[in-house]
C-alpha cells in the first residue's frame, strides 16, 4: 500500500470555531463585500481581526 493520500496537515490550522450574531444591514454588507472580493466570511472576519489587533500594538 503506498503513502496515505489526501490534503496535507497545515501548520497551524484553523480548529478553534466562533459563533457571532450580526444584524441584517451588517450580514448584507459583509455578504457584497465578499462577493466583490471573492472572498468567504471567514477570511474577512479573520483579516478584520488582524487588522484591529495590528492596529492596538502599534498603539504600545
Amino acid at each position: 500500500m503506498g503513502p496515505k493520500m489526501g490534503r496535507p496537515k497545515l501548520d497551524n490550522p484553523n480548529s478553534i470555531k466562533l459563533s457571532i450574531r450580526i444584524n441584517a444591514l451588517l450580514n448584507d454588507r459583509l455578504e457584497r463585500y465578499c462577493k466583490k472580493y471573492s472572498l468567504s466570511k471567514g477570511e474577512v472576519i479573520r483579516k478584520g481581526i488582524e487588522k484591529i489587533l495590528a492596529e492596538s500594538e502599534n498603539k504600545k
